[in-house]
């Protein structure tokens, strides 16, 4: 029970309005400049207000004599002041009642709305019966029965029928006290009586637009914490893969040769040669130290390229930081096959002019070619192999060529597409060549060898900087 403009129709326990009428998600219709529950409070308190202030003015009238009639006095006086005592209290007994609903996330119930509306609407006839100032009143008093017959108990005819009848005693207290039913004691209250129709329809109005806007606001809210959850998941994911595609190209690599050349150690220790234990020894401890200092770069989310202390001079006399790194990918194939006791005859060449070709690119060409060069190492079983490294007009280019056994790139050994082993080594390269806006090729066939090539645009700054320089 409310005296006050109606809520949002049967607004959703879910997202209850306050004891104002004010609902959650106000704040994102606010920002777009929409009708929200803040200008309806106002409303609301306005309406409050008038008639607490209506109240005690015909009350105070009737006591002074208002109207040019008499002042209440003795019994009569009393009698005002009571009633106009009990309908303040049922009015607030009303308004308190509804907030406790209201904060409860629930609609006061149709019966006791309708018999705290019968009340207010009968001490007030007994107010207008006795003094006719009572009869301003009927204004907010319209908005009272439109929001209890409207909203409340779901009868709009029946809302506007009261209204008329409301209108129908505050006619018939001006007949009363004129002694005659003038056209203006008619004209002035229907015209009231409409006008809050009216006003009452705009209300209902601004509140479903508002609640409307609230719909849509949680709406968003709700996608967008979906899209974040989905965002977030995809991101675990995407990075689940470069993990496993760092690590499977650095570290796996890189320990799978310490175990085999380990082994080769340990073959040299029990047949008696101590230089050539020595010798692979010194393999083990070096791929360890690049694998540990890749680790650390790893750890700290850094381009781990390996140690590149012998930087490789290119055609034009420039030391390219790239080109060193695979140098040294090249170096350390040789040097753990030599150990191994199966030779690998690998050389890297450089061709054309270097130029920057950014972090992003440089790691994808120094990643594949490690994992290229560690198949060559443990399925190819080649005798040969060429790295090379060119630099075309917008494009960089790598490819890795061996002479050993092959294989069938759509199956691979192990049936994935891949060459015998975990199975992600060509699809983590051709992933990190997409990344880049490249590609990567397989083209092998058993006993013809293998060369896996890709093709990486450079980035339009390095383009740049060919020009310029």
């Amino acid at each position: 029970m409310h005296a006050a403009p109606p809520p949002v129709p049967a607004p959703r326990p879910e997202h209850p309005t306050d004891g104002l009428g004010e609902a959650p998600g106000v704040t994102v219709g606010t920002k777009l400049g929409l009708p929200t529950p803040a200008l309806l409070v106002v409303l609301r308190i306005v309406l409050h207000t008038s008639f607490a202030g209506l109240l005690s003015l015909g009350l105070v009238r009737a006591l002074a004599g208002g109207v040019g009639g008499p002042a209440a006095r003795g019994a009569t006086g009393v009698m005002l002041v009571v009633l106009t005592a009990v309908l303040a209290a049922v009015y607030l007994a009303g308004t308190v009642h509804e907030r406790g609903f209201r904060k409860a996330g629930r609609s006061p119930a149709g019966g006791p709305a309708l018999g705290w509306l019968a009340a207010v609407l009968a001490v007030w006839a007994l107010l207008v019966l006795h003094h006719p100032d009572f009869t301003w009143l009927a204004f907010p008093l319209f908005f009272v029965c439109l929001h209890v017959m409207d909203v409340l108990l779901r009868r709009p005819v029946a809302a506007v029928t009261l209204v008329a009848a409301v209108t129908g005693v505050v006619v018939l207290a001006g007949a009363l006290r004129a002694g005659e039913l003038s056209p203006g004691a008619v004209l002035g209250p229907a015209i009231g009586a409409g006008a809050a129709v009216v006003m009452h329809l705009a209300y209902r109005v601004l509140l479903t637009e508002a609640e409307h806007q609230r719909v849509v606001a949680e709406e968003l809210r709700a996608t967008r914490a979906e899209l974040a959850a989905s965002e977030r998941h995809a991101g675990i994911l995407t990075e689940r893969e470069r993990l496993s595609r760092e690590i499977h190209d650095t570290l796996t690599q890189g320990l799978a040769s310490i175990v085999l050349v380990s082994r080769a150690a340990q073959d040299a220790v029990r047949a008696g040669d101590a230089a050539l234990a020595d010798e692979r020894l010194e393999t083990v401890r070096a791929t360890a130290a690049e694998n540990l200092a890749e680790s650390r770069a790893f750890v700290r989310g850094l381009r781990a390229a390996g140690p590149a202390e012998d930087a490789v001079v290119s055609a034009a006399g420039a030391r390219d930081p790239l080109a060193a790194a695979l140098a040294q990918a090249v170096r350390g194939l040789r040097a753990r096959q030599q150990a191994l006791g199966r030779p690998v005859d690998a050389e890297l060449t450089l061709v054309g002019e270097p130029v920057a070709v950014g972090e992003a690119v440089e790691t994808v060409l120094i990643r594949a070619a490690q994992a290229s060069l560690a198949n060559v190492a443990q399925h190819a079983d080649a005798r040969r192999c060429r790295v090379t490294l060119t630099w075309l007009d917008g494009e960089v280019a790598l490819d890795v060529a061996d002479d050993g056994v092959g294989f069938d790139p759509d199956h691979g050994a192990d049936g994935t597409g891949a060459t015998a082993g975990t199975g992600v080594g060509l699809a983590g390269l051709r992933e990190r060549a997409a990344g880049v806006g490249g590609q990567a090729t397989v083209e092998s066939a058993p006993g013809e060898g293998t060369v896996v090539a890709l093709r990486i645009p450079i980035p339009r700054a390095a383009d740049e900087q060919r020009r310029t320089t």
